[in-house]
Order: structure tokens, then C-alpha cells, then sequence
């Protein structure tokens, strides 16, 4: 993948360290508008081709992607079709999905993000992923809280999964630990970068 710029620094193979400059580098990026934009229009054009009724997505912090305007037009053709974000469950440390859309109610979680408030709960057959950073064969770079690989190990069936993230974060050496969830796709500002059949 080509980059606008040069690193300073090589990747770090400390994955705290990656974290934190690969975070930085999204913030600092003078193209991440024009690069969310690409991604739009990736994730429109890939919807396409799917069947799914319900799509479990993420309130965007710290500069990354905004997947619901893509999302809200994808459920505007079809009045069956829901989107929901995550509402963390404190005694399980998981994430059940609530079905979100524009103007609904919302509240804070306990980590300062919103979530739907008083909408009803339902589980996903295709699940939106942030990623810090990505690499080889569906591996993720996530914030190291664990949500989503225990979400994951939980639900069945499992939802598809989608990673999102700007090209910026391909990280190629970046191999998956024991409890790493692969996963079923991604999908960068450079079109689907990885999908692999289910």
C-alpha cells in the first residue's frame, strides 16, 4: 500500500507503541477526509452484494472512520434493515447491539461513548469493525480491550465481520494472538483488501 507520506519511524513491534503511532498517524493525516470519502463509497459498492438485514456498527473516536452515513443509505432501501451500535454489558465485558438511527436517543457509556438509549437490542449477521491497524490473513490491531474477540466468542451464529480503517494502518509482519478473532473481510480507502468465503 502507498502512503501520502513517509513514517518517521518504522512500525513498532511493541503492539502498546504501534497503538498509540498508528492513532497518531490517523489524527495527523491532511487527507483523512478525502480518504473517508473512498472508503464511503467502498463500503456502498461492497454492501451491495450482500444480503444481510442487520449490521452491528461503532460510534467513530479518535479520528476513525464514520461508517453511518454509508450505513444509513444502505437501510434507507429497505425499511427491514437495522443498524445498531454497541452497548457494553459491565459484568461480561461484551457488546450487545442496539438498533441506532439518525435523531435516536443517546447516552454516554462508561467510556465516554454514546450509545442508543431505550432501543431495542438485536444481534447482527454482519458486524462493522474498527481497526487501528490491520495486517495479513484478517488480522486486527484494536484498542486491547478485548470487547470484540469476546463478542465474537460469544455470539452464534457469528456474524460476518468487516474490518474498516484507513489503508495507512496495513501493518504487514502483524500475526494474531491465541484469543484473536480473524477477520471475514477488509476493507481500506484502496478498496476490499481481504475477503475470504464463510
Amino acid at each position: 500500500m502507498t502512503l501520502p507520506f513517509s513514517l518517521p519511524l518504522e512500525p513498532s513491534r511493541d503492539k502498546a507503541t504501534l497503538r498509540r503511532q498508528l492513532q497518531a498517524e490517523r489524527l495527523a493525516m491532511v487527507d483523512r477526509h478525502r480518504r473517508a470519502m473512498h472508503l464511503q463509497e467502498v463500503l456502498r459498492v461492497w454492501l451491495v452484494q450482500r444480503r444481510d438485514a442487520s449490521i452491528g456498527a461503532y460510534w467513530p473516536i479518535k479520528g476513525e472512520f464514520d461508517a453511518l452515513p454509508a450505513l444509513f443509505r444502505w437501510s434507507e432501501a429497505d425499511a427491514e434493515r437495522r443498524i445498531g451500535l454497541p452497548v457494553m454489558d459491565r459484568e461480561t465485558r461484551q457488546l450487545r447491539f442496539h438498533v441506532w438511527f439518525p435523531g435516536c436517543p443517546m447516552e454516554e457509556d462508561a467510556y465516554g461513548i454514546p450509545k442508543p438509549k431505550g432501543t431495542e437490542e438485536f444481534q447482527p449477521t454482519l458486524l462493522l469493525v474498527p481497526c487501528v491497524g490491520f495486517g495479513p490473513n484478517g488480522t486486527r490491531l484494536g484498542y486491547g480491550g478485548g470487547f470484540y474477540d469476546r463478542t465474537l466468542a460469544s455470539l452464534q451464529p457469528r456474524p460476518f465481520t468487516v474490518g474498516v480503517g484507513y489503508s495507512h494502518g496495513f501493518v504487514p509482519w502483524l500475526v494474531p494472538e491465541p484469543h484473536d478473532v480473524p477477520l471475514d473481510a477488509m476493507l481500506t480507502d484502496e478498496g476490499a483488501v481481504y475477503e475470504r468465503d464463510r
